[in-house]
C-alpha cells in the first residue's frame, strides 16, 4: 500500500492532572527523522520516538507538545532561606540606619537570581500512560491523511500504467506485423541497389532473418509487461512495507525498455 509522506494533525487532551497540545507534521525524507520541541519529557521523549517510528518508517516527523501540569504535587519548590535571611536583614539594616520603612514585594523576591527554584516533576506513570495514549491518537490522524494522500497517488499512478499498457499493446500488434515490414523494406534497399531489377529471394530471406534477429522487440515487450504487473502488485493494498524505492526502480525500467523498444521501432520503420 501507497502511503503519503505529508501529513499534520493537531489535538487537545485533557486528564485530572495534566492539559496537552500535541501537534505532530510529517515531511518527505530519505531516513526517519524526529524532531521535538516542547516541554522536556526526558525518558518520555524516548517512548514517544519508539511508538512514531513503529508506525512511521521514513520520512521526517516534526513533534510539538504543550504540556500543562494541573496538579501541585507535579511541581518541585525549593527556596533559598538563608539568601533569604540575608536579604531581610539588609532591608532591616537600612530601614533603621535612614528611619523609613523598606518593604519587598513578593514578585520582586521571586525576581531575585537563585532564591527560588521551580521544577517539574518527572512524569508519574498514568501520566506517561495518558501521554503515549494521547500521541497516538493523535499520530492515527497523521497516519489518515498519509493513507488518503497514498490512496491518490496510486490512483493517479494507475491512469498512468493503463496507458503504458495500451502503449505496449500496440507495440506488441505492430511487432507481429515486423516480418512483413522487415521484408518489404529490405526487398526495396535490393531492388534500389539492382537498378530496380529482380530481388533474389535466397538473399531477401538472408537479410529479413538477421534484420528479424537485430529488431527483435519480444524482449523488450515481455519485460514491459512484467515490469508493468510488478508495478501494479506494488500498488496493492496487501504490501504492508514502504515500497517507494522498488516503484523508483520500476519506473526507471520502464522507461528505459521503452526507450530501447521506441528506438528499434524507429529503425525498422
Amino acid at each position: 500500500m501507497i502511503l503519503g509522506m505529508t501529513g499534520f494533525a493537531e489535538r487537545n487532551f485533557a486528564s485530572p492532572t495534566l492539559r496537552l497540545k500535541i501537534s505532530i507534521k510529517t515531511l518527505n525524507h530519505r531516513y526517519f527523522d524526529w524532531s521535538y520541541k516542547g516541554v522536556p519529557l526526558g525518558e518520555a521523549e524516548s517512548r514517544l520516538r519508539a511508538i512514531c517510528q513503529k508506525r512511521i518508517r521514513r520520512g521526517r516527523v516534526e513533534v510539538f507538545l504543550d504540556l500543562v501540569s494541573l496538579s501541585p504535587e507535579s511541581w518541585n519548590f525549593t527556596l533559598n532561606d538563608g539568601l533569604l535571611e540575608k536579604i531581610l536583614a539588609s532591608l532591616d539594616r537600612v530601614s533603621r540606619r535612614t528611619g523609613r520603612r523598606l518593604e519587598i514585594s513578593l514578585d520582586s523576591l521571586f525576581r531575585v537570581p537563585q532564591l527560588v527554584e521551580v521544577s517539574r516533576k518527572a512524569l508519574g506513570s498514568r501520566e506517561t500512560s495518558f501521554l503515549e495514549r494521547s500521541f497516538s491518537r493523535t499520530l492515527d490522524d497523521v497516519l489518515g491523511l498519509r493513507r488518503r494522500e497514498g490512496r491518490e497517488t496510486a490512483r493517479q499512478l494507475r491512469v498512468h500504467l493503463a496507458a503504458v499498457r495500451r502503449f505496449v499493446s500496440r507495440a506488441e500488434a505492430r511487432f507481429k506485423r515486423q516480418p512483413a515490414l522487415l521484408k518489404a523494406k529490405i526487398r526495396k534497399r535490393l531492388s534500389d541497389l539492382n537498378g530496380g531489377g529482380p530481388v533474389s529471394e535466397g538473399k531477401l530471406a538472408e537479410e529479413a532473418s538477421f534484420l528479424a534477429q537485430r529488431y527483435d522487440l519480444a524482449e523488450e515487450i515481455g519485460r514491459l509487461k512484467t515490469h508493468l504487473a510488478s508495478f501494479e502488485e506494488f500498488l496493492s493494498p496487501k504490501v504492508g512495507v514502504p515500497v517507494g524505492r522498488q516503484l523508483d526502480f520500476l519506473a526507471q525500467e520502464l522507461n528505459r525498455e521503452a526507450n530501447t523498444l521506441a528506438s528499434k521501432s524507429q529503425d525498422i520503420l
